[in-house]
């Protein structure tokens, strides 16, 4: 398993009977363990309800990554869903209601199954 360099701590969740390693934040160690009852097994945990808008961000932040190789900033993910939903839920602000543990960058590459990077805190 290639892990993630900036966790400081494994700690595993049950998926399914399987065993997925995620760091002290819950960012996903093997990112091709990645699945969908990963994403709600983690949202169970962060105490989130997914809806539809979510699971349409979690897989623009999949997407994006598997293109472009680095996660995608919040203003390419405002300028995408201020097109597809319109600017009252295209927003930054509606981004991170969906996302109140640390917004799409933070909450939604935990789980879209992007691993932390340095520059996050």
């Amino acid at each position: 398993m290639q892990t993630n360099p900036y966790a400081t701590e494994i700690i595993y969740m049950d998926v399914e009977g399987q065993q997925i390693a995620t760091d002290q934040e819950g960012y996903i160690q093997n990112m091709e363990d990645w699945s969908e009852a990963f994403v709600n097994t983690l949202a169970k945990k962060e105490e989130l309800e997914l809806t539809e808008d979510h699971w349409e961000v979690i897989h623009f932040i999949k997407k994006y990554y598997e293109e472009h190789q680095v996660q995608a900033q919040v203003r390419d993910m405002i300028k995408f869903f201020s097109k597809s939903w319109g600017k009252e839920r295209g927003n930054n602000h509606y981004l991170h209601d969906l996302f109140p543990k640390g917004g799409p960058q933070k909450q939604g590459n935990r789980l879209a199954g992007i691993r932390r990077t340095k520059g996050e805190h």
